[in-house]
């Protein structure tokens, strides 16, 4: 068994976008929370040496692995999305925090209609704060084609956000 500490520091830096991940891959919030708590057994037996220098690409690989065998085996889409968001204490005015929240949806949306792969890639850099590196590792790429891909997708999303109406 792995240094206690160890195991609990990794959980409280990853489990949140591990959860964000996996319920975009596997399409199930509950099944996501599944695949992220195996993620973490698995950690428990892994052997720390070997994974530590590496631990994010490691998790968020495993946790690939499991969420798309949950989804394989529901072999169910989830049409719902699910957005988790941390809120301050503090609250900002109605207004403003409806117009981020439209503009939110109007993004997440674009992003919905990107190549899996796309979205895949943008999700492992912006929920998951993961190298370009890392995410080579976790998807199987090149670490050029991530860039590349990341590249396409961002162009895509400015060019998309910058017509009016592009979301309705």
């Amino acid at each position: 068994m792995n240094d206690p500490a160890w195991i609990d520091a990794a959980l409280r830096r990853w489990e949140t976008p591990l959860v964000l991940y996996a319920t975009k891959v596997c399409g199930d919030a509950e099944r996501a929370r599944d695949a992220v708590q195996e993620t973490f057994l698995e950690l428990c037996a892994a052997d720390r040496a070997a994974v530590e220098p590496r631990l994010a690409a490691w998790l968020f690989s495993v946790c690939r692995n499991k969420a798309l065998d949950m989804r394989r085996k529901d072999s169910k889409m989830n049409t719902g999305d699910e957005v988790l968001t941390e809120r301050s204490g503090q609250e900002p005015d109605p207004s403003v925090a409806l117009l981020e929240e439209e503009q939110q949806v109007r993004v997440l949306t674009l992003v919905e209609r990107l190549p899996a792969k796309q979205q895949e890639v943008l999700r492992l850099k912006f929920q998951g704060g993961l190298s370009y590196k890392e995410i080579a590792a976790v998807t199987g790429d090149s670490v050029g084609n991530v860039g590349f891909l990341l590249h396409v997708a961002l162009r895509a999303l400015r060019e998309r956000l910058s017509v009016k109406g592009e979301v309705a």
